[in-house]
């Protein structure tokens, strides 16, 4: 059973910085797409990053680009999101899933887009920026 576990969440001040990790399993034998996404009370599910297990490339929201940096150790499927110079606007749900693509080249961008294209989610994990 495909599956997927976020932890690192907590809470940080302006200007700090937490690490994510997502842990999947289940799907090493798979090409998947894994993302990353939060959501803030009242507000939609917005992506924050995406990138696939059989590619180097990554895609990132304008919103965190120059101020997040995503990883992937691809031998035990365990992938990270570094968030520095957090604000007070990351606070939220962060998730991790899954989407299984059915072509080798993936459109990141559209695929961070398009969450209906993600099967395998994580449960969430709590990231608090305050001072």
């Amino acid at each position: 059973q495909p599956q997927v576990v976020e932890s690192g969440g907590g809470v940080a001040q302006p200007g700090g910085s937490l690490r994510l990790s997502c842990a999947v399993s289940g799907l090493s034998t798979y090409h998947y797409v894994v993302g990353w996404f939060r959501q803030a009370p009242g507000n939609e599910r917005e992506a924050i990053s995406c990138e696939s297990n059989r590619e180097w490339d990554r895609y990132f929201a304008e919103s965190v680009k120059a101020r997040f940096t995503a990883s992937g150790d691809r031998a035990s499927n365990t992938w990270f999101l570094q968030m520095d110079d957090l604000k007070p606007q990351d606070t939220g749900t962060y998730y991790c899933a899954a989407a299984f693509p059915r072509v080798e080249a993936v459109d990141l961008a559209f695929y961070c887009h398009t969450t209906s294209l993600f099967n395998v989610w994580g449960q969430g994990t709590q990231v608090t920026v305050d001072s």
